[in-house]
């Protein structure tokens, strides 16, 4: 288990939609996920140095896989494995035969080939053209070596090479995961070479794509666009970990291209449904770079049918002010298709792009094999040890077989002048803030202050680390845009702001410039701000925050309420985590990870009465919050008084803690999680009911269905109101749902990955969800059961355009910020969420009133699911 407990710092590395710093993760040699059956190999020895043998870490039979005799320089003997899926491999470890000390046979060098189709075999080349990955120097240490770049691929055939004739024996494991794209091959123009009067000669052709080059048109392989690693702002510009500069773009010129336009084809492993792709391009237009003005894209239904005739368009805004790179993400519109044909037209000299990544779902998804979590002294979902993207690869002996004492020594120089710098970094980056925090604004429209809207907002949630592997894309539109920062002269004096916002009292307007963040001084406010003492429902100041293992708690609570909590003797039953076998990480934070799981006998453990779905004899699905063994003590404690607040949460709507595993490190926590997921996933995949569907068999949901879930949420919330308690991130994607659209809410939108772009990040800082959130929230920090209201009023929406878009869709984070600043002006500009085509006048006159600017106004959850009783009697 050494290989897994050395886990070293990870990579400061801004990369793609997979990211291969964090897809580390073992593929099954060891656990026996891969079966005996998905490993061959070319030859064995003897029976019991057959490829099965061939597990890392593993003592069986005579200790490892060994081909047949002795091995030549000439030969060519391979292990084989088949993954079952399309995998990002990035890393490959290797041991030899040890056999209780009785083996001595081990392989010095080694080479790969993969292929994603079993058929077409590819030879891996490292980034300067070798083939050769050098492997071990005794039978016992485990080597691990980073593949630079990273392969795409199902099977996979390590090749031992050796220079003399030799005995070689091999035990491996692989790490990666899953590669949820789908996509197997592009096909472009070469990339070409810029040649700039004062600028360095800059290579822009793809020096990894492994398919086929002819008559200047690369086809059939897969490339940079593809390795998870995007480029810099400024493409001239070298770094230490790239070859040359322009390493991570291709590129094309406009005038060398005829039509004016990059014509890219895309084929993936089966039918699809498409709904966005996401193009990482520069935008230096200093240097004639920009991004695509407009795409175009047709589709292909089957491999053998005709390109439909129908294309998708989509228009960019051209920036001619902030030259950083960007994804821009262009909207498919749920188009199924095998192949897509896209054509990228040029908006100035060169257009350079360095990731196409494809947001898609398939009817059928890749057979997963569940490892089981363990005990506490082998690290769930551990990952192998990281490595610079500076060296190609890296040797991790034993503690007692150390290495040599110049490389000690480099190590330890190397570790003191990174820290120096760091160090440097923090002390001018303090410097500067203190220097120009109230200074400095971002040009957002308004002009709202980012300290303001930085620090309100962090203050509700920690920056959440999207891991891999990832889940299933999400049906559903993204924002055309990242968010981009930009900084105007015209915004840089605060008084300037407080103009443009008159209502904003002095006091709270200091306090955003003097880097004390309190709450508004409320006997200073207008009227229209001060918030109703005489509304007792709303749990409306004094408010802790737990900190929570994926970066924000599921409910905000009145201290007075926790400390009443704490002093209660609760008792959870206590888990057996053997019985927990993993299924996917749904997300991670800074002191924690969430994770999909199946909880063997948990409805025996629980005994009658206990809140689980009907099973017919499958395992039970959990969800497993666990916090990571280097939390800081106050996130220990954070963690067992939420165990404590959520154990008394009783109700049929709302996410129950079933049983915890605290009786040893790490901590962990386990609640219901039901097989139909969420409800936004749900709804965006049906229609509503009609005679077609029904004739169709199209999955459908009538608006009796819309109108009882809704009931559900806001009894629910009722429930939560009751306590005080405040939810700050209700929403569809956090609303459970079982077979009979039983709706149980929960917190786990946040920390998954097909729903981050429904979070806005101020600069890596603050993970918010500002589609859903109050102004109040967004503007002062203000989170309180009414501002729960205004959220569920979203949530509505939502559910009565059956998911099928963003709430604002059609306006950038930026314009949202805005928007809620015309709802703290109340002049009239505010833009309010159209009434959905599906939804009766009164039920979207209550949403209206959910959206209330004042907090007065707006209606209760009692008086919400009263309402809706009426709609759905039924409920």
């Amino acid at each position: 288990m050494l290989l897994y407990l050395l886990l070293a710092i990870s990579l400061t590395n801004v990369n793609g939609q997979i990211d291969p710093a964090h897809c580390r993760y073992p593929l099954g040699m060891e656990d026996g996920r891969i079966k005996n059956d998905d490993i061959t190999a070319s030859s064995q020895w003897y029976e019991t140095t057959g490829p099965q043998y061939a597990r890392l870490n593993r003592e069986e039979g005579d200790g490892a896989w060994c081909p047949a005799g002795q091995l030549q320089p000439s030969d060519v003997q391979y292990l084989q494995l088949d993954l079952r899926q399309l995998i990002f491999l990035t890393v490959v470890a290797t041991q030899g035969r040890y056999a209780r000390n009785s083996g001595n046979e081990f392989a010095r060098k080694y080479r790969l080939e993969y292929s994603r189709d079993g058929h077409r075999w590819i030879s891996w080349r490292n980034r300067f053209g070798s083939e050769i990955l050098m492997a071990n120097i005794n039978t016992y240490d485990s080597v691990v070596r980073d593949l630079h770049p990273p392969i795409i691929t199902r099977f996979l055939r390590l090749i031992p090479v050796t220079d003399a004739v030799h005995t070689v024996c091999m035990r491996v494991e692989l790490f990666g995961c899953a590669w949820q794209d789908g996509l197997t091959a592009y096909s472009s123009p070469e990339g070409q070479t810029m040649m700039a009067p004062g600028y360095p000669i800059t290579p822009l052709n793809d020096s990894t794509y492994d398919g086929a080059l002819e008559r200047r048109k690369l086809s059939g392989g897969l490339g940079q666009l593809t390795d998870g690693v995007i480029g810099q702002d400024d493409f001239v510009q070298r770094r230490q970990d790239r070859l040359w500069p322009g390493y991570d773009y291709v590129g094309w010129r406009n005038d060398s291209l005829g039509p004016g336009y990059v014509e890219m084809e895309f084929q993936f492993d089966r039918q699809r449904n498409f709904t966005s792709m996401k193009v990482h391009s520069n935008n230096m237009f200093s240097r004639g770079v920009k991004i695509f003005t407009s795409v175009s894209c047709v589709f292909k239904l089957h491999i053998i049918s005709e390109w439909e005739a129908e294309p998708v368009e989509f228009h960019t805004v051209l920036d001619d002010r902030n030259p950083s790179a960007r994804y821009v993400t262009v909207p498919l519109k749920h188009r199924s298709a095998t192949a897509l044909c896209c054509r990228f037209y040029f908006a100035d000299t060169w257009m350079m792009f360095s990731e196409i990544s494809f947001q898609s779902a398939t009817n059928v998804l890749p057979t997963q094999r569940p490892p089981v979590l363990t005990p506490p002294s082998y690290e769930l979902n551990s990952k192998v040890p990281q490595t610079t993207q500076k060296t190609e690869d890296r040797t991790t002996p034993k503690p007692s077989k150390t290495g040599s004492p110049e490389e000690g020594s480099t190590s330890i120089l190397i570790g003191c002048l990174v820290t120096i710098i760091l160090l440097l970094v923090v002390i001018i980056f303090l410097i500067l803030w203190c220097q120009y925090v109230c200074k400095v604004l971002e040009k957002a429209p308004r002009r709202i202050l980012e300290e303001e809207v930085t620090v309100r907002l962090s203050s509700s949630s920690d920056t959440i680390i999207l891991q891999t592997p990832p889940v299933p894309p999400r049906v559903s539109l993204d924002p055309p845009y990242e968010r981009i920062f930009l900084l105007d002269p015209q915004y840089q004096d605060p008084t300037a702001l407080r103009n443009k916002l008159p209502e904003l009292s002095q006091s709270a307007a200091a306090s955003a410039c003097s880097g004390g963040y309190a709450e508004p001084d409320v006997t200073l406010c207008t009227p229209h701000q001060c918030f109703q003492s005489s509304v007792p429902h709303y749990a409306e100041t004094d408010i802790i925050s737990l900190q929570g293992v994926t970066g924000s708690n599921m409910y905000a609570v009145p201290a007075l309420t926790v400390d009443s909590l704490t002093r209660k003797d609760i008792s959870v039953a206590e888990f057996p985590r053997e019985r927990l076998l993993f299924r996917e990480k749904l997300g991670e934070g800074q002191f924690g990870e969430v994770h999909l799981c199946e909880a063997e006998g948990l409805a025996e453990f629980l005994g009658e009465g206990a809140p689980l779905p009907e099973q017919d004899g499958r395992p039970v699905l959990v969800a497993v919050k666990q916090l990571r063994a280097d939390a800081t003590s106050n996130a220990r404690n954070d963690f067992l008084k939420e165990i404590k607040i959520m154990s008394r949460l009783n109700n049929p709507n709302i996410i129950q803690l079933l049983c915890v595993c605290v009786s040893s490190d790490p901590l962990c926590m386990v609640t219901e999680y039901m097989e139909n997921g969420d409800l936004n996933m749900f709804l965006s995949q049906r229609e509503i009911e009609s005679t077609l569907t029904h004739a169709n068999n199209i999955p459908s949901v009538s608006i009796a269905d819309m109108l009882h879930m809704s009931v559900q949420i806001s009894s629910g919330m009722k429930y939560l109101a009751s306590l005080n308690f405040v939810h700050r991130d209700l929403a569809t994607r956090n609303c459970l749902l079982d077979r009979h659209l039983t709706i149980k809410i929960s917190d786990f939108g946040m920390s998954r990955n097909l729903y981050s772009s429904d979070y806005y990040r101020i600069q890596g800082r603050a993970v918010l969800p500002i589609r859903w959130m109050a102004w109040e929230s967004i503007l002062l920090g203000k989170f309180t059961t009414a501002s729960d209201v205004w959220a569920f009023g979203v949530t509505l929406w939502e559910i009565f355009t059956l998911c099928k878009e963003q709430p604002y869709s059609l306006l950038s984070d930026e314009q949202v910020i805005e928007n809620t600043g015309e709802f703290f002006r109340n002049q009239g500009r505010q833009i309010f969420l159209s009434a959905p085509p599906l939804c009766p006048s009164s039920l979207f006159e209550l949403m209206m009133r959910c959206w209330s600017r004042d907090i007065a106004d707006r209606p209760t959850f009692h008086r919400l699911y009263q309402a809706l009783l009426t709609f759905a009697p039924h409920s």
